[in-house]
């Protein structure tokens, strides 16, 4: 079980890296998992969004709980502030 206090730690971290530059690794389950960079665009009190970097493509938001980043669901690399 998680404390409150770890939740309240990621969205701390996670809102003072707004606009950084990240690397994301998400678990697909099954041995899956999808590696994608991007910047993180907002942070909420319950979820943050990244905007993904799509080459010539349209762009594209995700969004994740911080719940996410605890359980290794995600896992969130900074390059830069």
């Amino acid at each position: 079980m998680y404390l409150k206090n770890d939740v309240s730690q990621v969205r701390k971290n996670i809102s003072q890296h707004v606009g950084s530059k990240v690397m994301l690794e998400t678990n697909k389950g099954r041995q899956k998992s999808l590696v994608h960079s991007g910047t993180i665009e907002n942070a909420y009190p319950s979820i943050f969004t990244i905007l993904l970097d799509s080459g010539s493509g349209p762009k594209r938001t995700v969004s994740y709980s911080y719940t996410d980043v605890l359980t290794k669901s995600v896992e969130i690399t900074v390059f830069g502030s």
